[in-house]
């Protein structure tokens, strides 16, 4: 991993590379703590032994099969308020990245708010991890876990790019095109292209506007997502009514 050398103009520019680490989440936070992180600093291991998920989740990877890294970056050109921004940005990057992998495909979809997904089954992870001074965004924490070459899961509903194709990829080249689309998407945000970040979010969203059964305080019941709101919370139809969820708050059933 030495040897990543993004075409970019700052994100992944300064590579601390770790040969196992409990999150790179962590990491990244302390070197930030130390003032230690410029923007785009990135932290990228080949064995996490504490990765974390959404909703307090552990998040498991074969060691030197998979991309697990974290991207510093200090938005202070977002209000705290718009922060989910940083999620649709994060996401699309990652759906970017994966469509010059496998092509276009209707199949690969952004869950809310930020796992990928090709069918119903996982494919990666995001946890954006973020700082507040008052109402700006200090820093960010982007943490990234995704399913590359590993072909074996402990639970059927994940996935990966060799599970997909067949084929075994080189690391250190995916890891430079992610870091690549990641800037791309980014800059897009920092240039206010707002509303198109947000409409393209909405067409590659898993489930969009498609009825299927959900559970909230332990009820379940058919709906239909027909949107995210500017705070990040899931907008459902169901009865015909509008519900908003936030992230721990709602559970999509099969």
């Amino acid at each position: 991993m030495e040897a990543l050398s993004p075409q970019t103009l700052f994100t992944g520019q300064q590579l601390v590379w770790l040969p196992e680490c409990a999150s790179t989440n962590t990491e990244a936070q302390q070197l930030v703590g130390q003032n230690r992180a410029t923007d785009g600093c990135c932290v990228i291991t080949d064995k996490q032994t504490a990765g974390r998920g959404q909703r307090g989740n552990q998040w498991e990877a074969a060691p030197g099969e998979n991309l697990t890294l974290s991207v510093v970056w200090r938005p202070a050109f977002l209000p705290a308020a718009d922060q989910f921004l940083l999620s649709q940005v994060v996401a699309l990057a990652v759906h970017d990245w994966l469509i010059m992998l496998l092509g276009p495909d209707d199949q690969l979809r952004v869950k809310w708010p930020n796992d990928i997904f090709f069918g119903n089954r996982k494919l990666g992870g995001i946890l954006i991890e973020n700082t507040l001074s008052g109402t700006k965004i200090q820093h960010s924490i982007v943490g990234i876990g995704l399913n590359v070459n590993q072909r074996e899961f402990g639970v059927a509903t994940a996935t990966s790019l060799a599970q997909l194709t067949g084929r075994a990829y080189d690391l250190p080249t995916l890891a430079a095109r992610l870091l690549e689309s990641l800037e791309r998407r980014y800059l897009q945000l920092r240039a206010g292209r707002v509303g198109n970040l947000r409409a393209e979010y909405l067409r590659v969203l898993y489930r969009f506007q498609e009825e299927h059964t959900y559970e909230a305080e332990g009820h379940t019941f058919r709906g239909q997502i027909v949107g995210v709101d500017e705070a990040g919370r899931l907008a459902l139809a169901a009865a015909g009514q509008l519900h908003y969820f936030d992230l721990k708050e709602i559970r999509y059933l099969v």
